[in-house]
């Protein structure tokens, strides 16, 4: 066989692959699409919104652009154990609408085959409040949970997030 048939399809394999921002949450290991992905930035100071939903930490200033800032440890119901002190905040463009997201840590970024992702168990996806768990995969550490960011918020919160734009 032809060594450059067999370079091309390897340099196909290597584009099929899906790049993802890998972050923990406690013990659990997740990733996020590193397009989605603007920056990612240590804790920075917090300012509370008064009335806001119980995940919404705040609103930070970046540069003179305020940003919502949503902890996935208490927007996943992962408040098993407890929050590091030093945590990172991933700035992520979710349909036009930028928010920063409150992780324990950013581990690396991943390159995964999408074949390799499957759907989330029947058991996990039943609860209406699994609808964000796109799909697990088999990473060298163990399992990777891959989020939809676009659904981790439900329209009714999304308003409430426009309203604190708007104020």
């Amino acid at each position: 066989m032809d060594q450059s048939y067999l370079d091309d399809r390897t340099d196909q394999a290597e584009t099929d692959q899906m790049q993802l921002v890998g972050f923990t949450i406690g013990k659990e290991t997740f990733g996020v699409n590193i397009l989605m992905v603007q920056e990612i930035i240590r804790a920075a100071p917090i300012t509370a919104v008064p009335n806001s939903p119980e995940f919404i930490e705040g609103v930070i200033n970046l540069r003179g652009s305020i940003i919502p800032v949503i902890d996935l440890r208490k927007r996943l119901n992962l408040y098993k154990g407890i929050q590091e002190s030093a945590t990172w905040i991933l700035i992520i463009n979710v349909d036009d609408r930028v928010t920063g997201f409150i992780v324990d840590s950013v581990t690396k970024v991943l390159k995964i085959q999408p074949s390799t992702i499957e759907p989330p168990p029947d058991i996990v996806t039943a609860g209406l409040k699994s609808q964000y768990i796109r799909g697990v995969c088999e990473i060298d550490t163990g399992l990777l949970i891959l989020l939809d960011f676009s659904r981790i918020l439900q329209m009714k919160e999304i308003k409430k997030l426009k309203d604190f734009d708007e104020k």
